[in-house]
């Protein structure tokens, strides 16, 4: 069967974790055969469980950072395996550059020998502490290389300038998405992130831990236009990095104050050290996503949020009914 005939197929790593999952719903609504590999060192096999039994779905439990075996055709890969979240890069400092060195090495060596498109996914944590503001995919950042959350930093810098490299020099057709912040359901209540920690904080009416004096910005954005924008960068031509993200930026405390005020809590906020080389702004300019993908985020913040909250009153309920007495 040629291949304009038969029915495409995406591997998705790391399709077992919050992002990852989403996307293997996606690609199986646009009539893809999905392929989600994922160690499950920071993904959940219930991200994925209804999709067992799909036939349209497979799971494979590999590490990314071993030779990469998929049997058959290949139209897509989405590179997606990494830990994500500060807690976790920081307690798996050498996993961490390992899946963005060695695993972008052998998720694109794979994407050479199936002739297939490669998507990468960054961050715009390649922009570090920025020095300037909105981020715009041009701007090259300010990141300690030997610093703490150096390592995610890098790993995905790395990752970007291997992609690249295997574009020019073997001819791979590789994507780049930097994501800025996000949230929705399958998000893991203790990742470590400001949403689902004050969410958390919030619902057992906890007071909320801001870092440093709540001044430092941050712009989230809702799991559904994420993946709306990587699809449509996967479909696209485009080869240079895309933001995808929400420019509606907001404090930390003033995002504090309103989680309290969409939950109902009666939670007060409590103030700590900030981190070391903890970024002081972050809004994605996102004016190339519209004119090359013609996206824009449809959801505002607190609606996202409100469409997030049932998710994470299941989520803490089933924390505390399972707690030690």
């Amino acid at each position: 069967m040629n291949k304009e005939n038969r029915q495409k197929r995406v591997l998705i790593t790391g399709g077992a974790g919050f992002l990852g999952s989403h996307l293997c719903d996606r690609y199986i609504k646009e009539g893809y055969e999905v392929i989600c590999m994922d160690n499950l060192s920071t993904g959940n096999a219930d991200n994925i469980a209804h999709l067992f039994g799909n036939e349209n779905f497979e799971f494979i439990n590999h590490d990314v950072t071993n030779f990469i075996h998929v049997g058959g055709e290949l139209d897509l890969i989405l590179h997606f395996a990494s830990p994500a979240s500060p807690i976790d890069y920081l307690e798996m400092p050498i996993q961490t550059l390992k899946v963005g060195s060695l695993g972008t090495h052998k998720a694109l060596g794979l994407a050479k020998e199936k002739n297939a498109r490669f998507l990468l996914a960054s961050t715009s944590e390649v922009y570090g502490d920025p020095l300037t503001h909105p981020q715009s995919e041009d701007y090259w950042g300010n990141v300690n290389p030997i610093g703490d959350r150096g390592v995610y930093d890098e790993a995905k810098r790395f990752a970007e300038a291997m992609a690249m490299a295997y574009h020019r020099y073997h001819g791979v057709e590789t994507r780049i998405v930097r994501i800025f912040n996000t949230y929705g359901s399958r998000m893991r209540i203790h990742d470590g992130r400001a949403l689902p920690t004050f969410m958390r904080q919030a619902l057992n009416g906890n007071p909320l831990t801001v870092y440093g004096d709540g001044s430092q910005t941050r712009s989230f954005m809702y799991v559904d236009d994420l993946v709306e924008g990587v699809w449509r960068l996967s479909q696209s031509n485009f080869i240079e990095p895309v933001n995808i993200g929400n420019p509606d930026e907001i404090t930390i405390l003033d995002f504090a104050k309103e989680i309290i005020e969409l939950t109902g809590s009666e939670s007060e906020i409590t103030f700590e050290e900030l981190p070391k080389d903890d970024p002081q702004v972050r809004q994605p300019d996102i004016n190339r996503a519209k004119e090359e993908l013609d996206w824009e985020p449809r959801y505002d913040r607190k609606e996202g949020i409100k469409k997030t909250l049932e998710y994470f009153e299941e989520k803490v309920n089933k924390m505390n009914i399972n707690k030690p007495i």
